[in-house]
């Protein structure tokens, strides 16, 4: 069985990529393509996790866990698809001890060895820390940043470190990347790469994210679009959907606020900089896919 697990990071998704592939689940169903609710497996792989640590699992623990996760028969699945932000780390200790999800490797590994024998394979948003570390900030009770970064510097911040962290520990579980900022134009792609479908075929939901930053007259212009083109292909499609978002995009939707003591917009521009580069770093790594505009 293929087991897709995708991970956050955290401030990238809000369950949208969940919520994407339940909109598509009753097709995808006949396909052998299970995407369960979360509450039938969120808590129960955290508390998995956290009991197993180290040790192996019981033999009948693959079987008992996905019982409790699946709705259908196992030998009906062939693609189960799981969506989990806070496996690695709830948002306040996502920096604890100066270390990017420090527990990632360990946790992951003890997942692997409760789902041996399957295809596991690991799906990861990104986003640029100099807005992903004030998101973060809001979504915990720290009052400052210096208290949730516990030593970090955002400047030696790379999402690479995790990355190869994760391919050090795992080396046979493949990584598939994007970058938070490019979801708009990589939406319809996200989806069917989780789904393990062809990038070209229709589904439910794939201008979603691209549908809240223009204007709903440039929605229904492009929409017209594709109407009359009915065989244009993706890679024309995103060529169309950028040049709308230059033209149609809503004030500030392709804009972060950022209000951070001590923090210039020289400072944020070098941030993102170091970003773009960690980005074709990740690219050159062995066993990552960045899934580009």
């Amino acid at each position: 069985m293929q087991v897709i697990l995708h991970i956050g990071a955290q401030c990238t998704d809000e369950d949208r990529l969940l919520k994407g592939l339940l909109r598509n689940a009753g097709e995808f169903h006949r396909e052998g393509i299970a995407i369960p609710g979360p509450s039938r497996y969120r808590m129960l792989l955290s508390e998995a996790i956290g009991t197993l640590g180290a040790n192996d699992p019981a033999p009948e623990a693959r079987e008992v866990l996905l019982d409790a996760i699946l709705s259908e028969d196992e030998d009906q699945v062939n693609r189960l698809i799981l969506s989990h932000e806070t496996l690695f780390s709830v948002p306040k200790l996502a920096l604890e001890g100066g270390v990017l999800y420090r527990k990632a490797e360990r946790r992951l590994q003890a997942l692997a060895r409760l789902f041996e024998g399957d295809d596991l394979q690991i799906f990861l948003g990104l986003r640029d820390f100099a807005t992903w570390l004030p998101a973060m900030l809001r979504a915990t009770p720290h009052l400052d940043l210096a208290s949730f970064l516990s030593g970090a510097d955002p400047m030696q911040l790379r999402w690479s470190d995790l990355v190869l962290r994760l391919r050090r520990a795992l080396p046979e579980v493949p990584i598939t990347l994007w970058c938070n900022e490019d979801t708009p134009l990589l939406w319809g792609q996200i989806l069917r790469e989780a789904a393990g479908i062809d990038l070209e075929r229709k589904i439910i939901g794939s201008f979603d994210v691209f549908s809240e930053i223009v204007s709903p007259e440039a929605m229904q212009r492009f929409r017209g679009f594709l109407r009359e083109n009915p065989q244009v292909s993706e890679a024309q499609k995103r060529r169309v959907m950028m040049a709308f978002m230059e033209k149609y995009a809503l004030p500030g939707a392709m804009e972060e606020e950022l209000d951070m003591p001590d923090w210039d917009g020289a400072y944020v521009d070098m941030l993102t900089g170091l970003y773009d580069e960690d980005v074709w770093q990740m690219q050159q790594i062995d066993g990552v896919r960045v899934l580009t505009p």
